[in-house]
């Protein structure tokens, strides 16, 4: 319906020009939703490799592009990279079907780990499954990092924002948000004043564009990206409507004080003001979630964060967990507690939607716009430093079992302590490099090949 009525098309649209059927992209995004382990870092990179190197359904620019509109927008950052990738491909269907098979995977692990732990208090089959996932995923994130940046930064200034980036928000916390700002007016500036290294691709345009050729969507703007003003109206209307509407029926007939009206606000402020990506989004939620609302103890939040670790779809699938718990005790009983969950879920994702279907036709036609492109490689930059910034996170949480926070001197970052570092886990990590970078090993058989490993070496003691 939504299609319809925001995107007119022809006789001519019905089959896409690229030659990707609806339905192989079904298959292949419900491929990249089951192996997007990891966190955003690990979701990105096999988006990737399966869409930019494998499949070359788009070209490496064109990723990137779609890449840094979606690291400024509130939300999980990668399922809605997902949504903006899959709407360049089929349209409205297609980012649905994109963004929804993303989510729902993780939504179904997420509900059904949340029930046992709500039952009996522990997920230890659960871990033992998932155990070597983890060591498993450094590696492809490990991967994404030196693949992008071998492409991305292809000079010295490029390779400086990149360090300037991971420093920033490693080192000294500084938000998310204003090193994209800093980093995309240096490159605005830097393309204004006519400076080849801000150029796309840097000045070694064949080296970073060496994929864009042979992309099957190619580099035109699609038909479906040129709306009008009434088109984008209708747009903003019909999802704005899809994302409140039950939340102000729930306000209407509950009451603002019921815990379902009070799970269906708080998640709608969330989808709103976060920005940064899932880890930041988490440091402010658990910290409301626990000390605010009180519906978990701190315990419980990071056992909900390891549910979402250990699981694929997005990290920031652990909101149903916490709307789930708090409609569970507040609510009274699973049925409440799932009811919960799927509120906290509908507010979370639904504005994704909506920030791609009404920004993403007018990033599409900015593309040309040297000024505009600039800014985005400088982003691209900094997002290199930033993706490596959360695979440092996730090792430190990953492969020790402690971390101290470092607050001096201006520095503000977690050390992991030696002494509890988990010698199998790293065991593992260091096999599923070897097997990555040494031996080319696919990604499906070095994830499956550490899953197994793991989970043997859990279920025999030693990985305990």
């Amino acid at each position: 319906m939504a299609e319809a009525l925001v995107s007119p098309r022809n006789d001519n649209e019905q089959t896409p020009t690229h030659g990707v059927t609806f339905r192989e992209a079904f298959r292949v995004w419900l491929r990249v939703a089951m192996l997007s382990f990891g966190g955003p870092a690990g979701q990105i990179a096999v988006m990737h490799r399966i869409l930019v190197e494998e499949k070359r359904w788009v070209s490496e620019s064109r990723f990137l592009h779609a890449l840094n509109y979606c690291m400024l927008l509130p939300g999980p950052e990668a399922q809605q990279l997902a949504t903006y990738l899959g709407w360049l491909m089929h349209r409205t269907p297609g980012g649905l079907m994109a963004g929804g098979l993303f989510i729902l995977p993780g939504a179904v692990a997420i509900m059904a780990l949340s029930i046992v732990y709500a039952l009996y208090g522990q997920v230890g089959i659960i871990a033992a499954l998932f155990f070597g996932l983890k060591s498993a995923v450094l590696a492809v994130v490990v991967e994404a990092v030196v693949r992008i940046g071998k492409r991305a930064l292809n000079n010295r200034i490029m390779l400086l924002i990149a360090a300037a980036a991971f420093v920033s928000i490693f080192f000294f916390d500084v938000p998310f948000p204003a090193i994209i700002l800093v980093a995309g007016t240096i490159g605005f500036v830097g393309a204004r004043a006519g400076r080849p290294e801000f150029a796309l691709g840097g000045g070694h345009a064949g080296k970073a564009g060496g994929g864009d050729e042979a992309s099957l969507l190619g580099e035109a703007t699609p038909q479906h990206a040129r709306l009008t003003l009434q088109q984008s109206a209708l747009t903003a209307l019909i999802w704005l409507t899809i994302w409140l509407g039950p939340v102000a029926i729930l306000l209407v007939t509950a009451g603002a004080g019921n815990v379902f009206s009070r799970i269906a606000v708080f998640f709608s402020t969330m989808a709103v003001v976060t920005f940064g990506g899932a880890y930041a989004v988490l440091a402010y939620v658990a910290q409301q979630a626990v000390q605010v609302q009180h519906w978990l103890a701190p315990g419980e939040m990071l056992d909900g964060l390891g549910m979402a670790e250990t699981t694929p779809g997005p990290l920031i699938m652990v909101l149903q967990f916490v709307g789930f718990l708090a409609a569970f005790r507040q609510g009274g009983g699973l049925l409440a507690g799932v009811f919960g969950g799927l509120i906290a879920t509908w507010v979370t994702f639904t504005p994704c939607f909506l920030w791609i279907f009404l920004g993403a036709p007018y990033i599409e036609r900015l593309r040309g716009a040297k000024a505009l492109t600039g800014a985005l490689s400088a982003i691209t930059a900094a997002v290199v430093g930033i993706i490596l910034n959360l695979a440092i996170w996730f090792a430190a949480h990953s492969l020790f079992a402690q971390v101290t926070p470092v607050r001096s001197f201006g520095l503000r970052f977690d050390a992991p302590l030696p002494a509890s570092a988990n010698l199998w886990a790293i065991a593992l990590a260091l096999a599923a490099g070897l097997a990555i970078f040494r031996f080319r090993v696919g990604m499906i058989a070095t994830l499956a090949g550490c899953a197994a490993g793991g989970c043997a070496l859990y279920l025999a003691g030693p990985a305990r």
